[in-house]
């Protein structure tokens, strides 16, 4: 079975070359120097800021294993993080809005590097106090830099249809090559150096004090709504009146909540679905597969937004269409593949099937992303783009504490039902 998962990598691998080496004029966008310049330095950032982030996710679970902490403890560790990103991350990734995104920007390189210094200690209030300060770092990674850029991108004067570009482009290396690499490098770092598992966390805080460098050095400040007489309050309660009287900002926040929530799930989910009797399956490089998939749908993705005349809205209901059917996988097989009551061993037929799934749902993920930021940047107004997006991830955040305390295999129906709601919302919404 080891040549399946080969064969699967060279496939994917084959087919993003080729996706990406045979795009044709209208395939393309044309832009200017300027905004190739303005683009890669906020490319070279954001890969930096993703490679921090990436580096980490790997062995946190494993870090807390060795310091002799169990499942049950591991677990509010891991809750405390998602509470913090939904209390503390939505004051703190709101204040981008009237104290300045850049600002916020550099907020998040110091808070993850505090995060990352906190996993010397095998202390357990040191490493809640990590985990808090990475939930905060995390509501600022995924609203400040967006916010950042998209308000740069029109204050420069560049055509809108760019912004697809720039979108594509930073789900294609952030969370597709950076991702595999920072797999690699972390993987030589703790097993062939023999440096430990603090080592991924201290490459991470050295990734991100260069980004913060960078910023400080190139990046000009940009405000959603700095007036002086709004206090934060009077800021959450302007985003929840934006969001209460235009009907799509609404949908818009719960397509997110739902389809995030179910990328999440999957996360969690995807080891004991593949190897439910305990069947050795290679981690890392299953997660490399899913990265490469997820490449190709950014890679899609941006041929998709080059075209003018197609709206984004036309084909993401097909996308949800696809995820959902991806994640029935695990049901289906239960009832349509007599289960193997045989321990270890190699990967399943039905788990070969599922992981066939697994990689469209990682591929409609890639295009997820891309897709999701332009329609971001459309509806949502600019004076309070960060409070709102902030405000989208408070449902996502309590529903991952949810699955967090009770893991069940029935969330894979859950997450396949989620993804078939958001297609109806897409009906109801833009046709």
């Amino acid at each position: 079975m080891e040549l399946f998962f080969y064969a699967v990598f060279g496939g994917l691998g084959a087919v993003v070359a080729v996706t990406e080496l045979s795009k044709s004029n209208k395939d393309r966008i044309n832009t200017s120097s300027a905004f190739n310049s303005f683009k890669n330095n906020y490319l070279i950032v954001y890969s930096l800021m993703m490679a921090g982030d990436w580096l980490q996710g790997p062995y946190v679970y494993y870090l807390y294993s060795t310091y002799g902490y169990g499942k049950g403890d591991i677990g509010q560790l891991f809750i405390a993080g998602f509470g913090s990103s939904m209390l503390f991350g939505t004051i703190v990734g709101s204040l981008a809005d009237k104290q300045g995104r850049k600002r916020a920007c550099v907020t998040y390189c110091i808070t993850y590097i505090l995060s990352c210094i906190t996993k010397h200690s095998p202390h357990y209030k040191v490493l809640m106090l990590g985990r808090i300060l990475g939930g905060i770092a995390t509501s600022l990674l995924f609203s400040a830099f967006e916010s950042w850029l998209v308000a740069e991108h029109f204050k420069r004067g560049f055509d809108q249809q760019w912004l697809s570009l720039t979108f594509s482009k930073a789900i294609f290396l952030g969370n597709g090559l950076v991702a595999i690499l920072s797999g690699l490098f972390g993987n030589v770092l703790v097993d062939t150096l023999a440096l430990g598992p603090v080592a991924p966390f201290d490459a991470a805080s050295c990734f991100l004090a260069i980004g913060m460098a960078i910023i400080l050095s190139s990046w000009s400040e940009n405000f959603g709504d700095p007036s002086e007489n709004k206090d934060l309050l009077t800021q959450f309660r302007g985003a929840a009146v934006a969001i209460a009287s235009d009907e799509k900002i609404a949908l818009l926040g719960a397509i997110q909540s739902l389809f995030e929530g179910s990328m999440y799930t999957f996360v969690f989910l995807w080891t004991p679905a593949l190897s439910p009797n305990d069947e050795e399956i290679p981690h890392g490089f299953i997660f490399a597969t899913f990265m490469l998939a997820s490449m190709l749908g950014s890679s899609l993705a941006s041929r998709l937004m080059a075209r003018s005349s197609l709206r984004v809205e036309s084909y993401m209901q097909i996308v949800f269409a696809v995820s959902s059917a991806a994640l029935m996988l695990p049901i289906l097989t239960t009832f349509l593949v007599a289960p193997s009551g045989v321990k270890g061993g190699s990967i399943s037929f039905s788990g070969c099937i599922q992981l066939l799934g697994f990689c469209a749902f990682e591929s409609c993920v890639g295009i997820f992303w891309p897709s999701i930021m332009k329609m971001r940047s459309q509806y949502i107004p600019e004076e309070a783009r960060s409070t709102i997006m902030n405000f989208f991830r408070i449902p996502l955040n309590i529903f991952v504490c949810v699955v967090l305390y009770n893991v069940c295999y029935t969330i894979y129906y859950f997450n396949a039902m989620l993804e078939l709601t958001n297609a109806v919302v897409f009906s109801y919404l833009w046709f």
